[in-house]
């Protein structure tokens, strides 16, 4: 599933092609393109400029000369391409967007959890993005409220940094990745953690994700693209995440991966003890 920093790729790329364009016409291919909790059809869009392209953790949205803003969940496999007029459909095509300038935005999505919705625009992120946590990024985030919290859940860390109500973006790759930059065991109790070791997690997440970011993200497939078709290279950089029985970069140690909570853990052994 894209993470903060693919997200924040395909947002950059967006905005380098899509914004202050204008959408001439919506048309939606699979009715799953759309979340239930659109508060209108998707072409209610139509007619509307985008003013802006903005995130919250995983979440997209394009900001529109209305009252109403256009949100984007990439899920498991969305893309969103920029296309000249009258190319050919991919296969997974989902929706499209006709913007002015002969180009369309295209919503694509294989496996179909990803999604559109309009959204009431009240406050500073839409209404379907309200109960996101700010990610790391965020102008909002407050480093000391997330400490506390995090400091108070009675489970593994992991699992924490994987709940997009406490902190948003981060998910399987860079929760371990995190982890392991920071030394701490995925299944450390976030109540036995220390300040200082949170603290240090969080520091070592916006590391992470900002390496990524220059790389474009992290592509194993090409079911994460940036929207002029490009992938991202940061799987090139993982230190754990994918790398089981490969040797710790730090200290030669084969890297382990174990389950629990229904997803894979990659660490090392000897630089993560529990």
């Amino acid at each position: 599933m894209p993470e903060l920093p693919e997200v924040e790729t395909v947002r950059r790329g967006l905005a380098r092609w899509s914004l202050n364009s204008t959408i001439n016409a919506v048309q939606v291919l699979h009715h799953r393109a759309t979340n239930p909790r659109s508060v209108a059809p998707l072409d209610v869009v139509a007619g509307a400029s985008i003013a802006e392209i903005s995130r919250r953790g995983k979440f997209l949205w394009f900001d529109l000369d209305r009252p109403y803003a256009l949100v984007a969940h990439l899920g498991m496999s969305g893309q969103f391409r920029i296309q000249p007029v009258g190319a050919p459909d991919e296969k997974h095509l989902r929706a499209r967007l006709l913007l002015d300038g002969h180009q369309e935005l295209r919503f694509i999505d294989q496996r179909t959890f990803g999604w559109l919705a309009v959204s009431a625009n009240e406050g500073p992120v839409p209404q379907l993005v309200s109960a996101i946590a700010p990610d790391i990024f965020d102008p909002l985030f407050d480093r000391s409220a997330v400490i506390n919290k995090y400091r108070k859940k009675e489970t593994e860390i992991k699992r924490a940094l994987l709940d997009q109500n406490l902190m948003s973006g981060v998910g399987n790759i860079y929760a371990d990745e995190s982890l392991w930059r920071a030394k701490i065991h995925p299944q450390s109790r976030c109540d036995e953690l220390s300040p200082r070791k949170i603290e240090n997690l969080l520091a070592a997440a916006e590391i992470v994700m900002s390496k990524a970011l220059v790389e474009g993200g992290t592509s194993f497939d090409s079911l994460y693209i940036n929207v002029n078709g490009e992938s991202g290279y940061f799987a090139h950089s993982l230190e754990a995440y994918g790398r089981e029985n490969e040797p710790c970069s730090r200290c030669a140690t084969h890297i382990r991966r174990i389950v629990f909570g229904g997803r894979s853990s990659h660490f090392c052994p000897k630089c993560q003890r529990l």
